[in-house]
């Protein structure tokens, strides 16, 4: 993790799937599947949504508006190594304006997944006025969790 007084900040968190990096790959890789273990999609039950470019892979876009909860922001798939990797530009508008990167490493093992989520940024005026209270890994951290927990229920199905 970025040390507390540098500008920028790492979440992450991993996970052993026990499915092949192919299916865990194939949910991450296509935002239209994210509906089915995304750790925010609870948070409002009338969030809008909006997909644009291919159904997956680079230049896949996903963008959203919802409640106080939910905010509002938009992710586009900036690299797609299938089985392996998928990065994302992640923006915020609402609650706050922010600007991260995402990353999904799929470490293949015998008959599982290592899953490895993390959000990389540099954290803006509102964080380094109230770092002290606010903390990325703390704010992000549990939803990364149960995130993955999700991911792992929906891979293991088939």
């Amino acid at each position: 993790m970025a040390s507390p007084n540098s500008d920028e900040f790492l979440v992450e968190r991993s996970a052993v799937i026990n499915a092949e990096a192919a299916t865990v790959f194939d949910l991450i890789d296509d935002f239209h599947r994210w509906t089915t273990w995304s750790p925010w999609e609870g948070v409002d039950p009338a969030m809008q949504r909006t997909y644009s470019g291919p159904d997956s892979g680079v230049g896949a876009s996903y963008a959203w508006s919802g409640n106080k909860k939910a905010g509002s922001g938009s992710m586009k798939i900036t690299e797609s190594v299938p089985g392996s990797r998928v990065v994302l530009d992640l923006s915020f508008l609402k609650p706050f304006k922010a600007q991260n990167v995402t990353t999904f490493l799929l470490e293949p093992r015998d008959s599982s997944t290592r899953v490895t989520w993390q959000m990389t940024g540099k954290k803006n005026f509102f964080f380094k006025i109230f770092g002290f209270v606010f903390s990325m890994d703390k704010m992000v951290g549990k939803d990364f969790e149960k995130g993955l927990a999700q991911l792992k229920a929906e891979a293991e199905k088939g």
